[in-house]
């Protein structure tokens, strides 16, 4: 396969957000399987085996790979539905899986050694020692960096690992140490990190009162929007929470990672792959940021200007554009 120099990697929710994203210009798509294996498991999201298999069919045909997500973390004594995935992205002819758990990491790596392995955001590595550690005892050839680093910090990492990165373009800000978060947990009982649902659907609830709209997740009221207000989703990282008699954000303002305008220096880093975010959003969110990035990687490569900054600002939360720890205002 034929790879331009930073490799679009593609959010693929759904069978039919695959063939947008596939169609729109990804090198790469990646998604997950329809239950707890995979960290967006949401109603109506995700593939079962037939469907993965139609979805590499139809991305091979079309010179595009496919990496499968199995980057939740099992239950003691239940290691079973992640193995079974393991299996299944290999029998479907997956180009690779995105893995974060040790256990999980060391059977694909005795039961499908000639399947790659890319090490999933969820690990949170994001030092040279944890980076290798990961090379060497399991063959990962990917890792999926944490959105915590700085442009020269990810390119350190790159000089002093020779592994292939893979990092963040479109999306969320990230507040947490990806795969350390249980805020939402804690309010529903149910762990992102085993269940794969962070604020699971189940769990949210809105009402109006006053005339204005609260979110709540279990008993818990995360925020009031004014109407016409932007509202995230009911995430507790989103919350709006009351310190010192003020009411503010305390973790995550409503505010969306863009890098799309640091692209020349994410390349000069050596950076291999950059990641679009959003297996949980529309087709139409899919079509437009992929067919964005791809104009403006495209240009990269050619050396032209490339897209600006503003592009995209009706695609990412609260209408707001950061380009969050990629360049630390503060140090």
């Amino acid at each position: 396969m034929t790879i331009r120099y930073m490799e679009l990697v593609c959010p693929a929710g759904t069978p039919a957000a695959l063939r947008t994203a596939v169609d729109g210009g990804a090198d790469t798509v990646y998604c997950g399987f329809r239950d707890c294996t995979n960290a967006r498991n949401y109603p109506g999201l995700n593939f079962d085996f037939d469907e993965l298999c139609e979805g590499v069919a139809y991305a091979h045909a079309r010179d595009c790979k496919v990496l499968v997500a199995i980057n939740t973390f099992p239950r003691a004594g239940d290691e079973g539905p992640w193995h079974r995935a393991v299996d299944q992205a290999a029998a479907a002819g997956a180009d690779a899986v995105i893995l974060a758990d040790l256990g999980v990491l060391a059977y694909a790596t005795r039961a499908q050694p000639q399947l790659r392995r890319h090490l999933s955001v969820q690990a949170s590595a994001a030092n040279a020692p944890s980076i290798k550690f990961y090379q060497q005892q399991f063959g990962v050839r990917r890792v999926v960096l944490p959105r915590v680093l700085a442009v020269d910090e990810v390119a350190e990492l790159i000089a002093d690992t020779g592994i292939e990165t893979e990092v963040f373009a479109f999306g969320s800000v990230g507040p947490m140490s990806e795969g350390r978060c249980f805020l939402s947990s804690y309010l529903t009982g149910l762990s992102p990190t085993s269940e794969g649902a962070c604020a699971p659907a189940s769990h949210v609830a809105y009402s109006e009162v006053g005339g204005r709209v609260l979110s709540r997740l279990g008993d818990v009221t995360l925020n009031s929007f004014a109407r016409g207000e932007a509202a995230a989703y009911p995430t507790p990282c989103k919350g709006r929470y009351v310190t010192h008699g003020r009411s503010s954000y305390l973790f995550e303002e409503p505010i969306g990672l863009n890098a799309i305008s640091i692209l020349a220096e994410l390349k000069g880093a050596g950076v291999t792959a950059l990641k679009i975010e959003g297996r949980q959003r529309s087709r139409a969110y899919v079509a437009e940021v992929v067919a964005t990035f791809r104009r403006a990687l495209d240009a990269l490569d050619r050396g032209d200007v490339v897209t600006p900054v503003g592009t995209l600002h009706g695609s990412t939360e609260g209408g707001r554009e950061t380009r969050g720890a990629y360049e630390k205002g503060w140090r």
